[in-house]
């Protein structure tokens, strides 16, 4: 457990609330019981709108981080559900002494959140972290994922550029808000960020997680029995990984895939600083 830092749940709920304020005005809040504990869920769009649920990146990374395109896609006929992983940053609530330590576990707790929100099948996306998980529940689950996007994805197509390692090391070691912006700075480059948005990254340094699940990309073969249609939208200034070796790997293993490079954005600025056709590029391929 990340016990380190200057964690303060006030500030962390302030600044969640305000990086929500940005989301749509009709937006509700659902918890979910899980075998892992309560996951809390934001959403919103037409009540009868076709399913879509969004998994945020690992680290500060919350369901808040998509108010950028969530309106965009309630407006496109989409009955939006946004995540907080359980067991990091965010409002859902691990059960004592549980928390997902395998890959099958994030599996039943993945299956747990969509069994509590209703539907059957659903469109599913997922932001770095969250497109690595999202990625291994469309070949755990396929008839639950009609289509599946992965927002510059880590850990699915190729490893971690050692240069973003070593500058990540100092905040995984000792996560402090001072690391977290001097982290961000760096891997955005010195883009400008939403204020409210960096507080909030800031606001969870020091947040109780537990050890995040990792372990090896999802393998070959599997990938290469994907049935399910996939957006792969990569970071152009990403410097988690090498985006065209990504690319590469990408369009030779999946059978259904369409890629592009957004150019002139980094990995830590998706998705709530993406470029406008990120939202164009969502509601086209998910459609009607």
């Amino acid at each position: 457990m990340s016990i380190r830092g200057t964690y303060d749940p006030d500030r962390f709920g302030f600044a969640y609330d305000k990086v929500m304020a940005k989301w749509p005005g009709e937006r509700e809040a659902v918890t979910v019981p899980t075998p892992f504990g309560e996951t809390y869920v934001n959403v919103c769009g037409p009540a009868d709108g076709r399913p879509l649920v969004l998994l945020p990146g690992g680290g500060g990374a919350t369901s808040a981080s998509w108010y950028a395109q969530a309106g965009e896609l309630a407006r496109a006929g989409h009955r939006v559900h946004a995540v907080d992983l359980i067991g990091f940053p965010g409002r859902s609530v691990p059960a004592p002494g549980r928390r997902p330590r395998t890959v099958a576990d994030l599996m039943t707790w993945l299956d747990a959140v969509l069994d509590g929100l209703g539907p059957t099948s659903t469109d599913l996306g997922g932001h770095s972290y969250g497109g690595w998980i999202a990625l291994h529940y469309a070949l755990h689950a396929p008839d639950r994922v009609r289509r599946l996007f992965l927002l510059d994805p880590t850990q699915c197509f190729a490893g971690f550029e050692t240069a973003y390692l070593l500058h990540a090391l100092p905040m995984l070691l000792w996560p402090t808000a001072r690391r977290v912006r001097a982290f961000l700075e760096w891997e955005t480059g010195g883009a400008v960020l939403d204020p409210d948005w960096l507080r909030l990254q800031e606001a969870g340094a020091g947040f109780p997680s537990a050890k995040p699940v990792t372990g090896p990309r999802p393998a070959p073969d599997a990938l290469r029995g994907l049935n399910a249609s996939v957006l792969l939208l990569l970071a152009g200034s990403s410097r988690t990984c090498d985006t065209h070796l990504v690319k590469t790997r990408a369009a030779g293993l999946l059978p259904h895939v369409e890629i592009d490079i957004l150019a002139d954005v980094s990995h830590h600025a998706l998705p709530q600083a993406a470029p406008e056709r990120l939202g164009r590029h969502l509601t086209g391929f998910l459609g009607p």
